[in-house]
């Protein structure tokens, strides 16, 4: 039999937020594997990116990564999918969870649906309204080291705790952000880098 990894590590990034050619640095569907180097900005490619987008750029504020984060909640609890960590940023989420028998995109793919759709009710937004970016980045955690170490990444090494969940405390952590550290929050948005190895899509 074939040996299952331990877990998968996920993460996706919201609509607009992390164009190709964007600094410090990016990588597409060429450079995506673990270990590939980053490329260089390119000012000009995000620049034509940018002016593709069909639509405004989508950022979650606390409100809006509350929800997210209760949809991956729920969404693992109805499908046993034990969920050993996730982080909801302003402009992506990381999570890592097991499924068994289910691929990492069919995961990601049920996730951002029900996100989406809980989003819309949660908020009245369009239906058309494009929240996700195309695609992300599935990587296997093989070992119990492996997934220890994402588990403090996800936890522990974003920056300033926004949605957290973590498999080892009873509480969610989850910020309670004021107007102004909300607003610091979407100008330092553009700086988050959701992981070196994410599959970046232009999401149009």
């Amino acid at each position: 039999m074939a040996q299952e990894p331990v877990a998968y590590f996920i993460t996706f990034t919201t609509y607009g937020t992390w164009l190709r050619g964007r600094a410090p640095g990016w990588v597409d569907r060429k450079h995506n594997q673990y270990g590939a180097p980053i490329l260089a900005p390119n000012p000009r490619l995000e620049a034509a990116q940018r002016a593709a987008l069909r639509q405004p750029v989508y950022r979650l504020d606390e409100a809006h990564r509350e929800v997210v984060l209760a949809t991956i909640l729920e969404v693992g609890a109805r499908r046993t999918w034990p969920l050993w960590a996730a982080h909801v940023r302003t402009n992506h989420v990381h999570l890592i969870l097991t499924a068994r028998r289910t691929k990492p995109e069919k995961v990601m793919s049920d996730i951002k649906a029900w996100a989406s759709r809980r989003l819309r009710e949660a908020f009245a937004e369009d239906p058309q309204r494009k929240r996700w970016t195309q695609h992300g980045s599935t990587r296997y955690l093989w070992t119990e080291a492996a997934l220890a170490e994402k588990v403090q990444y996800v936890v522990l090494g974003q920056g300033a705790p926004m949605a957290v969940f973590d498999h080892r405390r009873p509480r969610n952590l989850a910020s309670e952000t004021s107007p102004e550290a909300e607003s610091a929050q979407y100008e330092a948005a553009e700086q988050e880098q959701p992981t070196p190895r994410t599959r970046q899509e232009d999401g149009r």
